[in-house]
């Protein structure tokens, strides 16, 4: 408004000038007033509109400046919301993703960005490819990016085949979401990234669903978690908080890469890499970012590529046991998938695919405040013809005040010995059981979050003990 301010103080001498000047002869004709008149009647109004200009200009100055002022509180919001994976000492959810799909391409400490991976297919191959994509996001081929594209098409085929499987299943939830809030649809190759499509995948450090949400992340953008429910693991409501995560993240700034690699390390160590390089970019900050942060923006353009170009390396989609047709039911009462197995005649393992989000099996309804139910498209018309006695199949003792008391309050501190299988990881025993990791060390007597096949855990239901 300094400028604004500026301008008037112009206006005024300018305007005093014109006023203070002599008109003409001192006996000025009318003819001569009426022409000075007219002259001096352009000139105010060429200054009225330098000013009106300079009015818009300081608005949108304004209106800028409010704007950044936002985006830096909801950026520090953003930070204070995920200080839990800001840190650099702790797992990444890439590696997160390795672990759960048993992924050991590399050893400890070894990144792609310091092996070759070898392949028939010449650099002018992916590069035509992945020039012919047209992608919104902007794409930089070199040789890291490289090795993540032979990763994902070449040495773990038979993995990319049941995800392209899954994908018709989950795809189409991913782009309703980003189209709802005008996003890129290349972002949808983030999800195989960060959960290889398995809407249970949890890492160590507690990190959860298709989208890999931690707590209080998932809390800011509306998800639910408690005893009963993880929206964490709910496919449409994850994505859409995954859409408006990333929408954020570019609207902090303004370049997709960086958004996208902010969504894996958090803007706060994106802010410090960009610091210390002074680049803006993503690989101008490459060097500079946490060491699992700098494999993510590669594997995602890896990931994207396979989802463009998987046929012309010979992947066939699998055919997964996951229904693509499906109908949503509204849930008010307490509904538990033995009630419908049972009545229904629906396979449990069936309702449990479609409902990953329900702890116990049970969905909590209620009238103020309903669930969905997603049922395969062929069982829509049984489940409603039997609705009624659904309900009230063994109600009393599927929701008893013990049951639900025991599941409200986190379990019962049941003393648990967990044998660890391939595939266990802190993180995943204590999402399990409702603990917290530290508490599993602190039970055991563990110095570090390293278990070993076959290891007995000790473990308290609920985290009481």
């Amino acid at each position: 408004m300094k400028v604004l301010s500026n301008i008037f103080g112009c206006a005024a001498l300018v305007a005093a000038f014109f006023v203070g000047q002599p008109l003409g002869a001192q006996n000025p004709s009318k003819k001569q007033l009426a022409a000075e008149n007219i002259e001096l009647k352009a000139k105010l109004d060429s200054l009225r509109d330098v000013v009106s200009a300079y009015e818009r200009a300081a608005f949108v100055a304004d209106s800028v400046a409010r704007a950044e002022r936002a985006a830096s509180e909801e950026m520090m919001d953003m930070e204070e919301n995920s200080k839990v994976y800001l840190t650099e000492d702790i797992d990444s959810l890439l590696s997160a993703w390795y672990d759960a799909t048993e992924l050991d391409f590399t050893t400890e400490g070894e990144n792609l960005d310091s092996v070759v991976l070898g392949t028939d297919i010449p650099d002018s191959v992916y590069v035509r490819r992945l020039q012919d994509m047209r992608s919104f996001i902007p794409i930089e081929y070199n040789d890291i990016v490289r090795n993540y594209i032979i990763l994902y098409s070449e040495k773990r085929k038979s993995s990319m085949t049941r995800v392209l499987g899954l994908g018709r299943y989950y795809m189409p939830i991913f782009e309703e979401a980003l189209r709802r809030y005008d996003l890129p649809l290349e972002l949808r190759a983030l999800s195989i990234v960060e959960s290889f499509l398995n809407p249970t995948a949890t890492s160590r450090v507690g990190a959860k669903g298709l989208w890999q949400f931690m707590p209080v992340a998932a809390r800011h953008y509306g998800l639910q978690i408690d005893s009963f429910v993880d929206e964490r693991m709910d496919p449409v409501k994850s994505s859409d908080a995954a859409a408006r995560h990333l929408k954020d993240a570019y609207r902090v700034f303004g370049d997709w890469n960086i958004a996208i690699a902010s969504y894996n390390c958090g803007p706060g160590n994106i802010r410090k890499a960009m610091k210390r390089s002074g680049k803006s970019d993503f690989w101008g900050i490459y060097s500079y970012l946490p060491r699992e942060t700098r494999g993510y923006v590669p594997a995602f353009i890896g990931a994207l590529y396979v989802l463009n170009y998987y046929r012309d390396h010979g992947i066939v989609p699998a055919d997964m046991p996951i229904a693509t047709r499906t109908d949503t039911i509204k849930v008010t009462k307490m509904l538990a998938f033995k009630q419908i197995n049972d009545v229904a005649g629906i396979p449990s393992d069936v309702v449990k695919s479609l409902n990953p989000q329900y702890y116990h099996d049970i969905i909590p309804g209620k009238t103020d405040k309903p669930y969905i139910l997603k049922l395969p498209y062929k069982y829509t018309d049984s489940f409603i013809e039997v609705e009624d006695s659904v309900y009230k199949y063994q109600a009393d003792s599927l929701f008893s005040p013990t049951t639900i008391k025991k599941i409200t309050d986190g379990m019962d501190g049941e003393r648990i010995v967990y044998v660890v299988k391939s595939g266990d990881s802190l993180g995943r025993i204590a999402s399990k059981y409702h603990c917290t990791v530290s508490q599993i060390k602190k039970w055991n007597g563990l110095r570090s979050d390293m278990i070993r096949i076959g290891q007995k855990i000790t473990v308290y239901r609920g985290g009481k003990h």
